[in-house]
């Protein structure tokens, strides 16, 4: 399967480094900071510490056999109150992580924002504001402005469902506002602009020619049988809002690739629904190269029935992951199939894995075996969509490594390398070295 391989990351996730060479506090250092937020009362402080462990992490991924590797940016570190004085020192740090990684012949991949928003922001009304996506493309552009000359691929945004469902309508991810529908859907908005304007601020000061895309959370039903009327029924689920958030896959990505709200959300909504000037689809709408998309398990199956579709839930026989997600191999399938059809740009699977108990056991090693069968599984699905002509050119592994896990804290452990938090040392996992002869085989025996 000639695509290209990699693994993925997010900053807050991994670096560290909250408060060194002049990072200002994110929305993310704040949630920790109070009680009950986080599992264990952990925090990203130190993490995995690759702000100053970068070239033995870059190493690693070179003994993988990596050929890109997905990263994002801190925008605090970069501009520490969000707006006004860029921190060199932070844009230092991304310099030679992009001059490390392109000396091991790894292509970078760029996420601009992975949710640590700037705590300066919130004190401003953060995704509220009007102004909001101004911020954001003018620190899209001081990016850009200076990593463009090594630097071609970038996605905008990591997402957005998680951040804004989760962070804003709900208290379970920073920066947890508990907002009204109506002003969490006016606070999405914000967002579709922003990645607008970031795309035309990446063009406008990229010095070379750019590759763009963004990085949605799919949210996939699967049909319940491979009769044309269940797999219908699958499709309408995915495509429509079944619930009043937002955690749904057309509300965030028609504007975006097709230019316009479903009219599905809209009648979801109801009385919530905001106005906006029309003219904002112009903007929120530009050309993209790529659609990324992060995939790890099906919503529930889905059945045709006399009155529409149903849903049927799993049971209890389906395995499920350390996260309590169920393991649907189809989602690779079903997911980049459908978007391929609808929005019709290549297709890059930005994230899948799984949560495994994982330690290292008495012969120093990780034998995390249920990560190899779960990647094979899952691959294999992949390949089977490519093999019907989906045009998928690129995959990432989540996660690199073990990292903090957002709410809950250092608990679940992701990685192809396995991290002491205590130490930091890294061990790689049976899943890495199998990765690594994937990787080198093609995917020959998947």
């Amino acid at each position: 399967m000639q695509i290209t391989w990699g693994a993925s990351t997010s900053s807050y996730q991994i670096e560290g480094a909250w408060n060194q060479d002049g990072k200002g506090p994110s929305i993310w250092d704040a949630y920790c900071r109070e009680e009950g937020n986080i599992l264990h009362g952990d925090n990203g402080d130190v993490a995995c510490d690759h702000y100053n462990r970068y070239a033995e992490d870059v190493g690693l991924m070179k003994d993988i056999g990596l050929q890109s590797y997905r990263f994002s940016i801190s925008w605090p570190r970069v501009i520490p109150k969000g707006t006004g004085t860029i921190n060199d020192k932070g844009l230092e740090f991304y310099d030679k992580l992009v001059d490390t990684l392109l000396a091991q012949e790894i292509d970078p991949l760029i996420t601009l924002f992975h949710w640590d928003y700037p705590l300066a922001l919130i004190h401003r009304g953060g995704w509220l504001n009007p102004d909001s996506p101004k911020w954001y493309a003018d620190y899209v552009s001081v990016v850009v402005e200076r990593l463009s000359d090594r630097v071609t691929n970038w996605i905008t945004f990591n997402e957005p469902q998680v951040f804004i469902n989760e962070g804003h309508l709900n208290d379970f991810h920073a920066p947890g506002l508990q907002l009204s529908l109506s002003d969490t859907l006016r606070a999405g908005h914000h967002v579709l602009l922003a990645h607008g304007l970031g795309c035309q601020a990446i063009r406008a000061h990229s010095k070379q020619v750019a590759r763009i895309g963004w990085a949605p959370a799919g949210k996939t039903w699967a049909p319940a049988s491979d009769q044309p009327e269940d797999i219908e029924a699958a499709h309408e689920m995915t495509f429509g809002v079944p619930n009043k958030d937002l955690f749904n896959d057309p509300w965030w990505s028609d504007p975006v690739v097709l230019g316009h709200y479903p009219e599905a959300g809209i009648q979801r909504y109801g009385n919530a629904m905001i106005d906006f000037n029309p003219e904002d689809m112009k903007t929120i709408c530009q050309p993209l190269d790529f659609f990324a998309i992060n995939l790890y398990f099906c919503e529930s199956m889905a059945k045709a029935s006399p009155t529409g579709p149903e849903t049927i839930q799993y049971d209890g026989n389906i395995p499920r992951t350390m996260m309590d997600w169920p393991i649907t191999p189809e989602v690779l399938y079903w997911s980049t199939k459908w978007n391929y059809e609808r929005y019709k740009l290549p297709m890059i699977i930005s994230e899948n894995g799984l949560a495994c108990m994982d330690w290292v056991q008495a012969d120093g090693a990780v034998h995390d075996t249920q990560r190899i069968d779960f990647y094979a599984s899952y691959l294999k699905e992949l390949k089977r969509a490519k093999d019907e002509g989906v045009d998928i050119t690129g995959y990432y592994a989540w996660s690199l490594m073990d990292n903090f896990e957002w709410s809950q804290g250092y608990r679940q452990r992701f990685g192809l390398i396995h991290v002491d938090m205590d130490t930091g040392k890294r061990t790689l996992k049976d899943s890495a070295k199998w990765y690594r002869n994937l990787i080198a085989t093609q995917g020959a025996e998947l």
